[in-house]
């Protein structure tokens, strides 16, 4: 017999449900789940959610049909779920889903959050790199090379540093990719 024993409220959508249920599908989590989440940040109490119904980004919603899954866990394993799940940054559902999957950022024990951390990281640099080439390119048309020379140790090093943040971009985008994905499968055949 279940002795737990919700709060529960009945509350009139007035058209919005089908959006609503829309939204909590493509995010991979219940209704509840959603609700719960929105309530709580509306009454200013987001920080105090239970931990166990925070954390849902998507890891790529399927557009096939979903089902709801009920499984039994040891209080120890659910509580593991749940802090891989927040680890992540992604729902219980999609935790699973990514589990299931094979997809090495998951799998591995790495911090998603890191790897888009550090590939943000990479991108903001590889933006700093065509910065400067474009104030190099301005210096050598207003023909000056004495400021133009300070830009040569960037110029030496150019190749070196693209072929590194294509070599760190490539593989952080594979740990985030389910393994055997036919994008995966598709690249590899086209070579």
């Amino acid at each position: 017999m279940n002795t737990h024993n919700p709060d529960f409220v009945t509350v009139d959508m007035r058209g919005l449900k089908a959006a609503l249920v829309a939204h909590a599908q493509a995010r991979r989590e219940s209704v509840s789940v959603l609700v719960r989440r929105a309530v709580a940040r509306e009454l200013g109490l987001a920080e105090s959610l239970p931990q166990l119904i925070t954390g849902s980004e998507n890891i790529g919603a399927s557009r096939l049909s979903q089902v709801k899954l009920s499984i039994r866990l040891t209080t120890a394993e659910a509580e593991q779920l749940a802090a891989g799940s927040r680890a992540a940054g992604l729902s219980r559902g999609a935790y699973l889903a990514g589990l299931i999957a094979g997809i090495p950022a998951l799998t591995t024990g790495a911090s998603r959050t890191e790897l888009l951390s550090a590939l943000t990281t990479s991108n903001a640099q590889l933006s700093s790199l065509s910065r400067n080439i474009h104030a190099l390119t301005r210096l050598l048309i207003q023909s000056n090379v004495q400021k133009a020379l300070v830009y040569r140790d960037m110029l030496d090093t150019l190749d070196g540093d693209i072929h590194r943040h294509l070599t760190q971009a490539a593989a952080l985008m594979a740990d985030l990719r389910p393994r055997g994905s036919s994008a995966d499968t598709t690249h590899r055949s086209s070579r």
